[in-house]
C-alpha cells in the first residue's frame, strides 16, 4: 500500500478543511502569528488564550490543546496545567511541545512536572528535547538541536513506555514513535532557517489530532503535510522570508496530487 494511503494525509487533511475544528494554543510570543496563520491556512480554527480565568471556556469549545513551552513564566505554567486539567476531563487530546527542554532546569523540570500530572496524546520536540527529557543526550543551543533526530529514537520509546504518549521527533527525518513507528523523509534544509516552523509542527498535529484518533497516525500526517509543504516552498522561495509566504500558500492549496506524488513515508 502507497504511504500517502497508510497514512490517509489526504482524507485527514480535507476532513479539517471541512470541520475547522478549534485548536486551542498555549504558545510562545516568538511563533503566535506564524502558528496562527499556519492553522487557518491548513483550515483549522486558531485561539490563542493564556489566562487562567478562561481556560475552562476557551477549553470547553475546542477540538485539541497545544501546549508550547517556548516563552514560560509562572502564569503561562498555571493557564497550561489548567487548561490540561479541563482538557483531560473534556477527552480531548492534548500535544505538547518542549521547547529547549534541556537548556535549562526551568524548562526540564516543567516538562517532567507535566508528563507525572497529564498523558499528552503527543509530544512533538527536536532530537534534544526529546533526549533530554529522558536525561540523556549533548544537551541543546538555545533551543536548537544538538543531535540527530534518529539519536533520540530510544529515548522516544522510553517516553511512550514510561508515559503512554506518542513522540514526534523532527529533523531530517521525522520519527513518530508509538505502538508502531513510522518514517517521514520530507522537507527541506531551508525550513531550519524559519523560526517558529518546529512549533508550527506541534499546532497542525493539534489539527490532525482533533480529526484523527490514533495519535500515531495524527502526528505521522501533520508531519507529512509540513515536509511535503516545505518541499513546495523551497522550489518557489529566494530565502527564508520567501519560504514563509510561499508555506503558507502551499498549506492552503496542497492536493491530493501534490501529497501523492511528493509524500516518502515508510509505515512499520
Amino acid at each position: 500500500m502507497p504511504a500517502s494511503e497508510a497514512l490517509n494525509a489526504w482524507e485527514a487533511l480535507t476532513a479539517v478543511r471541512a470541520q475547522s475544528p478549534v485548536v486551542h494554543n498555549i504558545t510562545n510570543y516568538v511563533v503566535m502569528n506564524t502558528t496562527a496563520n499556519a492553522l487557518l491556512a491548513l483550515g483549522a480554527s486558531p485561539v490563542m488564550a493564556h489566562a487562567e480565568e478562561e481556560m475552562e471556556d476557551m477549553v470547553g469549545i475546542s477540538a485539541a490543546l497545544v501546549l508550547n513551552i517556548g516563552t514560560l513564566s509562572r502564569e503561562w505554567v498555571k493557564a497550561m496545567f489548567l487548561a490540561a486539567e479541563h482538557a483531560t476531563r473534556r477527552g480531548i487530546p492534548i500535544v505538547l511541545d518542549p521547547v529547549g527542554a534541556g537548556a535549562t532546569r526551568y524548562r526540564t523540570g516543567t516538562v517532567r512536572d507535566f508528563l507525572a500530572a497529564f498523558r499528552p496524546a503527543i509530544i512533538r520536540g527536536n532530537a534534544s528535547e526529546i533526549m533530554a527529557i529522558r536525561g540523556a543526550g549533548a544537551g541543546t543551543k538555545g533551543v536548537d538541536s544538538l543531535d540527530a533526530s534518529q539519536d533520540a529514537v530510544s529515548a522516544a520509546r522510553a517516553i511512550y513506555e514510561a508515559h503512554g504518549s506518542v513522540v514526534c521527533i523532527s529533523g531530517a527525518t521525522d520519527y513518530i514513535i508509538g505502538d508502531r513507528s513510522l518514517r517521514i523523509h520530507n522537507g527541506h534544509p531551508l525550513m531550519t532557517r524559519v523560526t517558529g516552523l518546529g512549533c508550527t509542527a506541534s499546532a497542525l498535529c493539534g489539527a490532525f489530532a482533533a480529526i484523527t484518533p490514533d495519535p500515531v497516525l495524527a502526528a505521522a500526517q501533520a508531519m507529512a503535510v509540513m515536509g511535503v509543504c516545505g518541499e513546495i516552498a523551497a522550489a518557489k522561495a529566494d530565502g527564508p522570508g520567501t519560504l514563509q509566504l510561499h508555506f503558507l500558500d502551499a498549506l492552503h492549496r496542497l492536493s491530493e496530487a501534490d501529497i501523492k506524488g511528493r509524500l516518502r513515508a515508510e509505515v512499520a
